[in-house]
C-alpha cells in the first residue's frame, strides 16, 4: 500500500469527517481537495453555514495534504478568514496547497469555493512533521 492509498485510507475513515458529511476527493503530494454538501444540520442561526463546518472542510483538507506523503503532520497554528455566505444545497471544495517546506515545519493555504468557483473562505495552517 502506497503512502497515499495510506493517507487516503485514514482520512475517508474519520468518525468526524464522515459526521460532517465531508469527503475526500483528491490527493497528491502536498496538495489535497475535500467536498462538503451544505445541509441544514450544518447551519448557525443565520441560516447560513457555521464557521465551524467551513472550518472543518478546510481543516480535513489541510491535514490530509501535510500527510500526502506518508510523514506524520501535526497541526501548530491555523487561521481563516470567512469571506462569503452561501445557502443550504450548496456544495463546497477545499483545496489545500504546501506553499513552504522547511523540514521539521511546512506551511499550507486553504481555498474554499462554491460551485462557481467563487472564493467562500481562505484558511492557512502550519504543520509540525516529528
Amino acid at each position: 500500500m502506497t503512502d497515499s492509498s495510506r493517507v487516503r485510507d485514514r482520512i475517508e475513515s474519520d468518525a468526524y469527517c464522515e459526521t460532517l458529511g465531508i469527503e475526500l476527493v483528491g490527493l497528491e503530494p502536498g496538495s489535497a481537495t475535500t467536498r462538503l454538501e451544505v445541509t441544514e444540520e450544518l447551519t448557525n442561526f443565520h441560516g447560513t453555514p457555521h464557521g465551524g463546518a467551513i472550518y472543518s472542510l478546510a481543516d480535513a483538507a489541510f491535514a490530509a495534504a501535510s500527510n500526502s506523503r506518508g510523514e506524520t503532520a501535526v497541526a501548530l497554528e491555523t487561521n481563516v478568514s470567512y469571506l462569503e455566505a452561501v445557502e443550504v444545497g450548496t456544495t463546497l471544495t477545499a483545496t489545500a496547497t504546501e506553499t513552504h517546506d522547511a523540514g521539521r515545519t511546512a506551511s499550507y493555504e486553504v481555498i474554499v469555493t462554491d460551485e462557481q468557483e467563487e472564493r467562500v473562505a481562505t484558511f492557512r495552517g502550519r504543520v509540525y512533521k516529528p
